[in-house]
Order: structure tokens, then C-alpha cells, then sequence
């Protein structure tokens, strides 16, 4: 049995790349400072350290991403699935002057939540400096004007005060507590302010 699923998992794999060939934007958006592109099978050792950050896993959680390959999988089962199958989903946010890819932020669409969400992360050598408020108002705005979307939100830990200052500042609101599937623990839900 486990070979039939390494093998529907492979074809799945195969399936997406073959879809997104010829057909992934790379540049989705700039700031001032910072460029937004789709995500690639290469940025994987960047994901297996953003992940694996102490502070990614207790405010997003352990994706369980151990190895490179399992970044890999990352990477192709969530964002560019989410790119063929909304048209959207996490990018990675690259310093124009260098470069370097310093975080991810984007648009998500949960089978939990109702609405569209925004979600960022940034390596802590790059947090404090203003570049997730930078990505954050950057996605709000291309979701609305470039996707049409009329409502996006955004959850998160009911700790994260860097998150939560960031939310506010791009027009978020506290809304609820809520609780995601498979979570044991109660998250924030922000909304667009009336």
C-alpha cells in the first residue's frame, strides 16, 4: 500500500510541474524595497530554515519539514497548488538590493475559514525592519485591486504582538478567538475595519 501512495504522490508532483511550466509568473509584485515572486522547488533550502525557525513553529506551527525534500513537497503541495488551483498563494519576499529571500507572505485560501487570509513570515535576521508591514499592505492591496477579492483576513497566534501590530497597521481588526481543525489551541481572527 505505502507504494501506491509514493507513486499517487509522485504522479501529483509530476502533474503540477508539467501545469506550471511555461505558465509561473516569477515577479508578482515590488515594493520599495522588497520583491514578491511565486515560490520554486529551488527556494527550498531557504523554506527548510524559515520553517524550522523557533518562532515560525510557535506561532505558525512544525510543518514537519526535516529535510530538503520534505521542503520540496512543501513547496509543491502548498503554494504552487495554491497557485493552479486560486491563483494565488504564499510568495517569497526577496531584498531588491540583494537578492536574498528574507520571508514569505501571502494569500491563502483555507477550507476552514470562509474568506481569504494573508499570512506572512520572515527570518529573524530580517524581522524588526519593517519588511512584513512592506510585503503585508503590498499582498492587501494586489488582492483587492489585481484579484478582486472583497474581504481578506488574517489569524494568528494569540501572542504574536509583532503580527497582530502588523495586521492593524494594514486595516485589520480583532475580531474572535476561534479554533482551527487540528488545533488545540484558540487562534485570533482579524478582520477589514468597518
Amino acid at each position: 500500500m505505502a507504494s501506491l501512495i509514493e507513486v499517487s504522490k509522485f504522479e501529483t508532483i509530476t502533474s503540477l510541474r508539467r501545469v506550471l511550466r511555461g505558465w509561473v509568473r516569477v515577479k508578482i509584485l515590488e515594493t520599495e524595497r522588497l520583491m514578491l515572486r511565486q515560490m520554486r522547488v529551488e527556494d527550498a533550502e531557504f523554506i527548510f530554515e524559515l520553517v524550522n525557525e523557533p518562532a515560525f513553529i510557535r506561532n505558525i506551527g512544525d510543518k514537519g519539514v526535516r529535510t530538503l525534500d520534505d521542503a520540496r513537497d512543501y513547496i509543491l503541495s502548498g503554494p504552487v497548488a495554491s497557485y493552479a488551483k486560486f491563483g494565488f498563494g504564499l510568495y517569497v519576499v526577496v531584498l531588491k538590493e540583494t537578492g536574498a529571500a528574507i520571508g514569505i507572505c501571502g494569500l491563502l485560501k483555507r477550507d476552514s475559514l470562509e474568506d481569504v487570509d494573508i499570512g506572512f513570515a520572515f527570518l529573524e535576521r530580517f524581522r524588526r525592519q519593517g519588511f512584513a508591514y512592506e510585503a503585508a499592505a503590498a499582498v492587501m492591496e494586489y488582492g483587492r485591486n489585481s484579484l478582486g477579492l472583497k474581504r481578506i483576513v488574517a489569524i494568528t497566534s494569540p501572542d504574536n504582538e509583532a503580527s497582530i501590530r502588523v495586521l492593524e497597521k494594514i486595516g485589520l481588526q480583532f475580531e474572535k478567538m476561534i479554533r482551527m481543525p487540528g488545533s488545540g489551541e484558540d487562534t485570533r481572527l482579524f478582520v477589514p475595519r468597518t
